[in-house]
């Protein structure tokens, strides 16, 4: 076969397998597993054949005509260059481990077989955005994706939780996406062509008109996809859904796809300086403040789903300073760890036997009884913290290196504000996330929660898939710094060492300081009994007194009545803590700006409709059923009634025939 046909195959198998899934899942409920995990498994081959083979060199381009348009014309294209094929492998092998789990995990379920086929049309989707050559296939992959996010996530839909966070993706991933679609119109009314390739040349004659508005149309769409600063508050609600969604969405689909596009299109927006700035002030702020709010977290999704967001904005400041090269090497080492944190999360949720334990203040002696996990975790945990050799170091190296070169003014397509933007973000950024990583940790493998119970040893596909992706989170970075420039275009990812001394020993300070803030809060709750949280009426597990353990006073008399007595985030943060466990309270902002406002808009529509329209259609219709009820009257049956009237009639008719004559 040629590289052509494979590339064709690799989004085709899991359409195919989700086709086939929704229609034999009723009548053939046998075929359904296999239907998930095999076409899955073969799209990952395909896709690593299809990468060897393109082996970093030039790209592979096909297209054919899709249909004539009258004017852009609109071709089904691929454009399979280095990024693309290694990007392409990433979500195969992430949506293979993820069917593989998932067998596991929802054995039980009783809508495994949507769930199955619904994961396969993700996977398609993200595949598709990956390989195409034209923007607007692109974007029906890209819709595709979100679709499909809004039922996966609400996959538990009989709690409230679900349906709301399903719609909140969706709404919000659409506000995004409007301005997205306006701005793939103007780039290719002003490229002439929706092709990748045509509008790259475009953009490098200097021949795009808008540059500044159609970047900052495009950032929009990116931003709602890739959970970026301000349309990030849909990805941790989308907790909600089943973990193993989780995984696929963080790691190689939906949030990846915003990252992925920035990264096709970056000479786009390095046309247009305001537009970098933009971007690296967005990646700033998104780095920072998920990060801090990562380290109020009591769920253990939740700490993943801000994390997931703050290491996207990484890539997006690496992009910010015009290095896609390592923008994507940390999307491709990111999507190995985050897939393997939020697979063994699963199983520790899959452990208590339940989906709603997920709150690391309920967490206890989970050391012993999920060794797999643990092990697999604290792999995953020190790559998320950049801790040498775990690939994690080497990808955020390379894109502190790159923010560093910006702002020294080595950097050639880069703004030096933008540079400095990054990098000072970046480093406070590594300094917070060990922390959160350090507190994750010590809660859910050496808590004091109650104990939850035990539910017996975890399927053994559930683990095999931890140790899989625990190989690549080790081990990925350090081949990949050597290898991947030939397939980046022969950029360099090096490690500096200004930037990895620093990075690294901001790491080191996060996790001690943590360790020891937890030590000391430890020794205070030692005298705090084990259940003295249910003790009390007002003790509700998600809102207790936070100032009582910030300033380790007892509260209600002898006890200390909060989710984790030991919880250092509480400390770390003090007075901030509330404000960041809520998200900086941007749910609230955004219910005062956009919701209330459509909402009262919507009720005085109702109310315009109800009482003015309707009014004048009840008033139309008003006098036809008065001339009804007249005629009706007169319809009475009775024979001498309709002889007099006839009478009547004629002498009236008579009589005035009688004036006429006279002229009177």
């Amino acid at each position: 076969m040629t590289t052509t046909t494979l590339a064709v195959l690799v989004p085709l198998l899991p359409f195919l397998g989700a086709v086939a899934g929704l229609l034999l899942g009723r009548t053939a409920p046998g075929f359904v597993r296999p239907l998930a995990v095999l076409p899955a498994l073969a799209s990952f081959a395909l896709a690593v054949l299809v990468a060897a083979r393109q082996g970093g060199g030039p790209a592979v381009d096909a297209a054919t005509e899709l249909t004539p348009t009258g004017s852009v014309p609109i071709y089904l294209a691929l454009h399979i260059d280095g990024f693309a094929a290694l990007v392409a492998v990433l979500v195969g092998l992430v949506a293979g481990c993820v069917q593989i789990y998932s067998t596991g995990y929802l054995r039980d379920d009783p809508r495994y077989s949507s769930y199955a086929a619904l994961v396969s049309l993700f996977t398609s989707a993200m595949l598709l955005v990956v390989y195409s050559g034209d923007l607007i296939v692109l974007l029906v992959g890209w819709e595709v994706m979100g679709i499909c996010s809004y039922f996966l996530v609400g996959h538990y839909w009989e709690t409230p939780e679900a349906r709301a966070a399903s719609l909140k993706a969706f709404l919000v991933t659409k506000l995004g996406d409007v301005p997205f679609l306006i701005g793939l119109f103007a780039l290719g009314t002003d490229a002439g062509s929706f092709r990748i390739t045509r509008i790259l040349g475009t953009v490098a004659g200097g021949g795009l008109h808008h540059p500044t508005l159609v970047a900052l149309l495009l950032l929009a769409g990116v931003a709602g996809k890739s959970a970026q600063f301000p349309l990030h508050t849909w990805l941790p609600d989308a907790m909600a859904g089943p973990t193993p969604v989780s995984a696929l969405i963080h790691a190689a689909t939906m949030v990846a796809a915003g990252v992925y596009f920035v990264a096709r299109l970056l000479p786009v927006f390095q046309a247009s300086s305001a537009a970098m700035v933009v971007l690296a002030v967005m990646a700033a702020v998104t780095m920072a403040g998920s990060a801090v709010a990562a380290l109020a977290q009591d769920d253990i999704k939740r700490v993943l789903a801000y994390s997931t967001i703050g290491q996207l904005g990484y890539m997006t400041g690496a992009l910010a300073v015009g290095d896609r090269g390592a923008a994507v090497f940390h999307l491709l080492s990111h999507g190995a760890f985050k897939a393997l944190l939020f697979l063994a999360a699963g199983v520790i949720i899959h452990a208590a036997g339940t989906n709603s334990l997920a709150a690391m203040s309920r967490m206890s002696h989970l050391r012993d009884r999920v060794p797999d996990a643990y092990w697999t975790m604290t792999v995953a945990l020190l790559a998320l913290a950049a801790i040498p050799p775990f690939s994690g170091f080497f990808s955020k190296e390379s894109v502190l290196g790159a923010a560093e070169q910006a702002a020294t003014g080595h950097a050639g397509h880069a703004p030096g504000a933008a540079g400095w933007v990054v990098l000072v973000s970046a480093l406070l950024t590594a300094l917070l996330t060990a922390a959160y990583a350090m507190r994750l940790w010590l809660l859910a493998f050496r808590g004091r929660g109650a104990e939850a119970p035990d539910h017996g040893r975890q399927p053994l596909v559930m683990n095999a898939v931890l140790w899989v992706l625990a190989v690549p989170s080790l081990a990925f970075g350090g081949l990949a710094f050597r290898l991947l420039p030939d397939w980046f275009g022969g950029g360099d990812l090096t490690p500096t060492l200004t930037t990895s001394v620093l990075g690294t020993g901001l790491a080191l300070t996060g996790g001690i300081v943590t360790y020891g803030a937890w030590r000391h809060t430890t020794a205070v709750a030692a005298r705090v009994p084990l259940g003295a949280v249910a003790a009390h009426p007002k003790a509700d597990a998600g809102a207790v007194e936070a100032e009582a353990i910030a300033s380790h006073a007892p509260a209600y008399g002898d006890v200390a009545y909060a989710p984790d007595p030991a919880d250092p985030g509480r400390l770390l943060l003090g007075p901030l803590h509330r404000h960041a466990a809520v998200g900086f309270h941007l749910d609230a902002v955004y219910a005062v700006l956009f919701v209330r406002p459509v909402l009262a808009a919507a009720s005085l529509v109702r109310f315009l409709d109800r009482e003015v329209v309707e009014t004048y259609v009840r008033g139309a219709g008003a006098l036809p059923r008065l001339l009804g009820a007249a005629v009706r009257r007169a319809q009475t049956g009775n024979v001498q009634t309709y002889v007099s009237a006839l009478l009547a009639g004629t002498v009236v008719l008579a009589v005035a025939a009688v004036l006429v004559a006279t002229g009177t």
